[in-house]
């Protein structure tokens, strides 16, 4: 079994936050420049680990506390980076350019620990780390998140009901409006009581740090969160593009398997992301925790990690030129049509 320290990468996030927090100008774009600079570049660099758990180790892994407590610990990380970011934005005397950095830089660490984690965690059973989960998600003011993926996303992936699944010849900006405004609408349609819950509570947080730090902070962290709602639909967005499950004659749709999910072994990717990027094995088998997902060599392949993929998704005709001709590739290989 390899040792659990890879996850600790995950932590690197909030590491390279602390740098931003402490740089002078372009320097607090540092968490930007370290996830889609520094990140992709060494991805292309390595080779993906398609190695899977062994099933000798899956008890233990499954079981492992260590590999909870690395989990568990983003929640005090990502409230100490939101906190830390609203001190030092209310007051320091900082250039316009300088507080942009620490929106944008926060704004990863919001995607990646205050939505990222919360992922995995609203996966889980304990009620304890369902907590932790909605815990998380309020650092980002996404509670919806919480409700439409297990109960909407989980569903309906791969067919035109997904809010959260982008068509073939879709581009990311058009996704972006339509996946933030639909996962809102289905989630209050799937638990309005649980959508009382989470405004209320990201209202009396939004509300706290207007008070504490003041109005300037209070609408840094609001557009920091709006950068971890577009990060998270972004990573939606090129985790299952194009990709749909067939229609059957009685009705629904075929069973979720590996197929209808873009998945990616690049090693950073998949522990700086907590095995996010095995998203074939995640939505397949959902209830797996995050060491034990596995590679799959019938799932469509990314050709490179999750940053790599982003920025490749910012630039449409160069996101469309290679990916529809890959989606074309998968459509007639045959395993897709059985």
């Amino acid at each position: 079994m390899s040792h659990p320290s890879k996850y600790l990468l995950a932590w690197s996030i909030p590491a390279s936050f602390l740098v931003s927090l402490n740089a002078e100008g372009l320097g607090s774009f540092f968490t930007v420049f370290y996830a889609f600079g520094i990140l992709p570049s060494l991805e292309l660099m390595l080779k993906p680990d398609r190695s899977n758990p062994q099933i000798q180790d899956e008890v233990q892994l499954n079981g492992s506390k260590i590999l909870d407590w690395i989990l568990w610990a983003t929640v005090p990380i990502q409230w100490a980076c939101l906190l830390a970011c609203m001190f030092r934005i209310g007051s320091a005397d900082l250039s316009p350019l300088e507080t942009c950095g620490l929106i944008f830089s926060l704004g990863i660490c919001c995607g990646v620990l205050g939505i990222n984690a919360a992922h995995e965690l609203g996966h889980r059973k304990s009620r304890f780390e369902r907590i932790l989960s909605r815990l998380l998600l309020m650092t980002s003011l996404y509670w919806q998140f919480y409700v439409e993926h297990n109960r909407g996303h989980h569903k309906h992936v791969a067919t035109p009901e997904d809010s959260e699944s982008a068509f073939a010849g879709e581009s990311l900006p058009r996704f972006w409006i339509r996946a933030l405004w639909l996962a809102f609408r289905n989630a209050w349609r799937l638990d309005p009581t649980e959508m009382v819950l989470g405004t209320v509570a990201q209202a009396a947080l939004l509300a706290g740090i207007q008070i504490k730090f003041g109005t300037g902070p209070a609408l840094a962290f609001s557009a920091s969160a709006g950068i971890g709602a577009l990060l998270l639909q972004s990573v939606n967005y090129i985790e299952h593009y194009g990709l749909s499950r067939k229609r059957l004659e009685g009705g629904g749709y075929e069973k979720v398997l590996p197929r209808h999910s873009w998945n990616s072994s690049h090693p950073l990717s998949r522990f700086v992301l907590f095995e996010l990027s095995r998203h074939s094995d995640h939505h397949a088998h959902a209830t797996r925790k995050y060491p034990l997902l596995r590679h799959f060599e019938d799932a469509p392949q990314m050709p490179t990690g999750y940053p790599g993929m982003i920025l490749m998704a910012l630039i449409p005709p160069l996101w469309f030129r290679y990916m529809d001709r890959r989606l074309l590739e998968e459509n007639q290989n045959p395993r897709m049509s059985t």
